[in-house]
């Protein structure tokens, strides 16, 4: 009796959460007059119309040319986030150094500022290197693991690996990069995976820093490209349209995830035993 109580918690919990991204895509085959008609997810008649006509946007550029934009930060911000985390909270984990402890304090501190409250600083640096209407200000940060969350993460996964492993290495002819990279990120993999979703899912629903950032619609990333669709009164745009562009525009996200999600779920929890 009691798992079956539990098994219904958890099905009930599923649905409610899952209903949301079912409404989301049966809403894309409505028409506008059913979007607010019904609550139920399944529409009366699939009509792929939508799904043509969302992917011409208002703009001259079509979502294909928005994806791209997309991608074109992503894909070195992932990158530079997993390389300039790992470094860093290797070197935290595994050297002492001279005020150690005062700048690991300041990497927790960062991680408790609200990255509003450093956007406009951030602004004004860039304009003043001419770097504004470009990926630079985007990307770049993440080269020095700005993130502290990630450095905090990747030093409890570091700490939990026995340092044994770094002293055989040595033995073998290993220097502290080859002990790094052939024996010690293998060991974190799932920390790196978990890293590399946050870091895609993020930088894709991230709509502020573009929007302040980047100033030429034809530089525009998906999530600016999909307000463009929508009005400044709310009215007077068709509503399956730009739900079928959120449609199309989940898609790279829930992909990530689905691939990755092995991984993630093992570093989550790996990070949570051993932190």
């Amino acid at each position: 009796m009691k798992k079956l109580l539990t098994f219904t918690f958890l099905f009930v919990l599923g649905a409610a959460t899952l209903y949301p991204l079912l409404w989301l895509i049966g809403a894309s085959f409505k028409t506008n007059e059913e979007i607010f008609s019904s609550i139920w997810f399944m529409p009366e008649k699939l009509d792929w119309s939508s799904y043509r006509n969302a992917w011409q946007t208002v703009t001259p550029y079509d979502m294909g040319h928005y994806f791209i934009n997309t991608f074109a930060i992503i894909l070195p911000k992932t990158v530079f986030a997993v390389i300039s985390s790992v470094i860093v909270a290797y070197g935290f984990a595994r050297f002492d150094f001279p005020l150690k402890k005062f700048f690991f304090a300041l990497l927790i501190c960062g991680m408790l500022m609200p990255s509003i409250v450093t956007i406009m600083p951030r602004y004004l640096m860039w304009n003043k290197l001419r770097l504004i209407d470009t990926y630079i200000p985007l990307t770049l940060p993440s080269l020095f693991a700005e993130e502290g969350m990630f450095v905090f993460i990747l030093v409890q996964f570091f700490k939990g690996i026995p340092r044994e492993f770094d002293d055989a290495a040595r033995i073998d002819g290993c220097g502290t990069l080859k002990t790094l990279i052939y024996v010690l990120v293998p060991c974190i993999r799932p920390a790196i995976v978990s890293i590399g979703v946050f870091t895609f899912l993020w930088t894709m629903n991230d709509f502020l820093e573009p929007l302040i950032m980047i100033h030429s619609v034809e530089k525009y990333p998906l999530s600016l490209a999909l307000r463009l669709s929508v009005d400044s009164t709310g009215q007077g745009y068709e509503q399956r349209k730009v739900i079928a562009m959120s449609v199309i525009g989940l898609i790279p996200s829930v992909a990530v995830f689905a691939l990755a999600q092995k991984k993630f779920v093992s570093g989550i929890t790996a990070g949570g035993l051993t932190g």
